[in-house]
């Protein structure tokens, strides 16, 4: 397993990370552990998780993710040979009970309840890769397509979050920090400050990345992230599932999409994205691959993307997940995947 560099940092992750947003919800915890296990069998060394995990968002499940990935480590004595990266939740009036009821912001004394937690639940004295799960201000994220002012709301400084994390690095409890679902704007806010301010810079960040939403590519994100050294980690290659084509074959396919209330992810509901995926899943097809392979073959072979998060609910996907990384997809199935995204543009943004 290839292992790559994060921005300015000094971890190295493998080229595929191990996304674990259904433990606690749709993955018991022998099942969390066998992913586990498996994983590193395969060569992955870095899990990404957060507090908010699993999903969906519940009070009675929150924190359950990274408490499995705790007993884990503890069981498997693994610490040193793994990469773990958690997220703090930003401002979210839905999910009320995270930190106690407290609000939900990046100020000092957020952050450091957050990182306590985390660290409890995790059973780790330090987190490798600290993460902000989505910006203080307001930003169009998670679906919106695109800004308003008039959504403005009060927000904590860049340069005070930084701060902050800056003295949680120094009393050793996080390492490398970096962002998630954030804008061109947002990184080099979050550079800038730390350069004025001699802050800790971000090294990473996390964004949804896949064949129906591919910002990324049109936003100057690769741009401004390949210039300043700062890694993308992709997320939903598989646009929860859709890009598999099993909701394409049967729409009442168990998963993410029918288990849950359909408000809770409507981007990948939308027209455009089954008129799209019926195109990649035909295309995939055509060529003698698997939708999965396709999908992930395509993240997999660009090159701003540093490690591609996946996740699985049983170890037949997961395995099939990493079995992707093989797949060289032909010039021609990448033209047609570009000719596909031109007529149907990113429709899962």
């Amino acid at each position: 397993m290839q292992t790559v560099q994060l921005g300015n940092s000094h971890l190295n992750v493998s080229k595929i990370c191990l996304g674990t947003m259904t433990w606690g919800e749709q993955n018991t915890e022998a099942e969390a552990h066998s992913q586990l296990d498996y994983a590193i069998e395969r060569g992955i060394n870095f899990i990404d998780t957060a507090e908010m995990y699993p999903v969906m968002p519940r009070a009675e499940t929150q924190g359950s993710t990274e408490r499995y990935i705790g007993s884990w480590l503890k069981k498997s004595g693994l610490r040193d040979k793994v990469v773990i990266a958690t997220k703090a939740a930003g401002p979210n009036a839905n999910v009320s009970w995270i930190r106690g009821g407290r609000a939900r912001n990046f100020d000092a004394a957020n952050l450091k309840a957050a990182v306590d937690a985390s660290l409890q639940r995790l059973q780790i004295e330090h987190i490798d890769l600290y993460q902000l799960h989505w910006p203080s201000r307001n930003a169009p994220i998670f679906g919106n397509n695109s800004f308003n002012p008039q959504h403005d709301r009060e927000c904590v400084a860049i340069e005070d979050t930084l701060a902050a994390l800056g003295q949680l690095v120094k009393e050793g409890k996080i390492g490398a920090i970096g962002v998630s679902n954030e804008t061109c704007w947002g990184v080099n806010e979050f550079i800038k400050q730390a350069e004025l301010q001699g802050l800790p810079r971000i090294a990473s960040i996390q964004n949804l990345y896949n064949l129906t939403a591919r910002h990324y590519e049109t936003s100057l994100l690769d741009e401004t992230c390949y210039r300043e050294n700062v890694s993308l980690l992709a997320y939903s290659p598989l646009a929860f599932g859709q890009l598999t084509g099993k909701y394409h074959d049967n729409p009442k396919a168990h998963g993410r999409l029918t288990i849950f209330p359909p408000n809770w992810s409507p981007r990948y509901l939308r027209s455009g994205v089954l008129e799209a995926v019926a195109c990649y899943t035909k295309l995939a097809r055509a060529n003698g691959l698997t939708p999965t392979q396709l999908a992930l073959g395509w993240c997999y072979s660009r090159w701003f993307v540093a490690s591609t998060i996946i996740g699985a609910t049983n170890l037949d996907q997961l395995k099939q997940n990493i079995d992707a990384l093989e797949v060289q997809l032909p010039k021609e199935v990448i033209q047609a995947c570009d000719a596909i995204h031109a007529r149907i543009t990113n429709p899962g943004q």
